[in-house]
């Protein structure tokens, strides 16, 4: 069935409606039923008791005392509803019973024998019977039987009956409309928000879907999408920055390299200055190759692809295999390198993206330490935790700057260290890969007193 949710909504209300009344409606009628019948048997009861006191034992069995005036009293009143009795032995053979039955009789049950009361028919129309026993010093002598037409009652159960049948659909139609304009009025704020949300494009992320009056699930939904929308808007933002910010990067080296060239066409040269201007343009393909390598790094990030294998190693071997790579650049600098250990070496971390993170922290407290300067390590660790600390007493970074290390692009005062060499994208590597192994990354530092990274995993 194809509905809309309105419908639907509208559709569902009913048909649990329609078993609630359904079953509310079949109570009522039970309910009436058995009133009306335990109004008649009390009734039945009642007589049948009245007119144990009015008989008498014969040879010939149970008979009724002074039946003539019964007969007199019957010929001079109009009975509206009237009582049938009837006598019988203990074995059911009629001994006596009231004028008004005439030559009918009165059905004996056996299996009825204990007082109990049922329907039956008299003449092709329903009576309802008592069956009392009479007993006389704990034994039974016979039978008193009470009946009483159940023409009016069948009618009014009929009738009863009846109407509820005709309100049933009549009450589940009228339902359905007041249901379908409820649902209609209660989803208004969805067909708000859908609209809205149509509305919103990636060129238009300034609409907000209105949040409604009430704090419900409405309103929960609205601020959800609200909220949403912002993040996405924060996301294309950063993606045009960062698309921005790499083509300008990228177009740095290729210019600096297409101008050395064209410069070095122009005329003939000797052979040294052939040597520096082709050396000057491989330093900028190192450079920009080396920024490609980031770009492609963090977009597989971004796009969660699979960056490497499950391997696994100690901290501590990580970072022996990262000194040894940066050897030559500590040489450079004479850099005093100083490594502290307490444990950590049974800790098993991800050997790419801990790598990742140890290189690109070590590699800036090389570049940003001054000649003849100082870098520290400290690896601590235990068999649920390791952290380890790189801290250098080298420039140091501003305080203001600290909450932007972690944009693409980004260096801090880089236009008074134009000799250091980088692109900012190193700790934007670092961030996402500490995301991906649940590490936690913590900066500390003091312009022209060093910068401490405490890394822990």
């Amino acid at each position: 069935m194809s509905l809309n949710f309105k419908k639907r909504i509208a559709f569902h209300f009913i048909v649990a409606t329609a078993i609630v009344i359904a079953v509310v409606f079949g109570i009522v009628y039970l309910i009436v039923q058995q009133t009306v019948y335990r109004n008649i048997d009390n009734d039945l009861s009642f007589e049948a008791n009245k007119h144990t006191k009015e008989i008498y034992q014969t040879e010939d069995g149970i008979k009724f005392i002074h039946k003539g005036e019964w007969e007199e009293t019957e010929h001079r009143e109009v009975q509206v509803n009237p009582v049938f009795i009837q006598l019988t032995n203990k074995l059911g053979e009629v001994t006596d019973k009231s004028p008004n039955l005439k030559e009918d009789q009165l059905i004996f049950k056996n299996e009825n024998k204990y007082g109990d009361h049922f329907n039956t028919k008299l003449k092709e129309r329903f009576i309802r019977q008592a069956q009392i026993p009479i007993e006389k010093n704990g034994k039974i002598n016979g039978y008193i039987i009470a009946a009483m037409s159940l023409d009016g009652s069948l009618m009014v159960l009929e009738n009863l009956r009846n109407t509820l049948l005709f309100l049933f659909p009549i009450v589940l139609i009228g339902l359905f409309f007041i249901s379908s304009f409820l649902a209609g009025k209660s989803i208004s704020p969805v067909v708000l928000i859908t609209n809205t949300a149509n509305r919103i494009t990636k060129n238009n992320l300034n609409e907000r879907i209105e949040l409604p009056q009430n704090e419900d699930e409405l309103y929960d939904l609205s601020s959800s999408i609200n909220s949403l929308i912002d993040r996405l808007g924060k996301a294309l933002e950063r993606e045009k920055q960062f698309t921005s910010d790499a083509s300008h990067e990228l177009r740095t080296p290729i210019s600096i390299i297409k101008g050395t060239l064209e410069v070095l066409i122009r005329k003939d040269r000797n052979v040294e200055e052939y040597r520096e201007k082709i050396n000057y343009s491989l330093k900028e393909l190192d450079r920009m190759a080396i920024m490609i390598e980031q770009l492609l790094v963090l977009a597989r990030f971004d796009s969660n692809t699979e960056l490497a294998t499950n391997a696994t190693s100690s901290i501590v071997d990580i970072m022996n295999q990262i000194i040894i790579q940066r050897t030559p650049s500590i040489l450079d600098k004479n850099i005093d390198l100083v490594i502290h250990t307490e444990d950590g070496e049974e800790t098993e971390l991800n050997t790419f993206h801990t790598h990742l993170i140890l290189d690109n922290i070590l590699s800036n407290a090389i570049k940003y330490s001054h000649l003849n300067g100082k870098i520290e390590i400290s690896i601590r660790g235990n068999s649920n935790a390791v952290s380890c600390q790189i801290k250098d007493y080298g420039i140091g970074i501003k305080k203001s700057d600290i909450q932007s290390l972690y944009t693409p692009f980004f260096r801090s005062d880089a236009l008074n260290h134009k000799d250091i060499k980088g692109v900012g994208l190193g700790l934007s590597i670092v961030q996402k890969a500490a995301a991906v192994c649940n590490a936690e990354i913590l900066i500390h530092s003091d312009l022209g007193k060093g910068t401490a990274v405490d890394i822990r995993f």
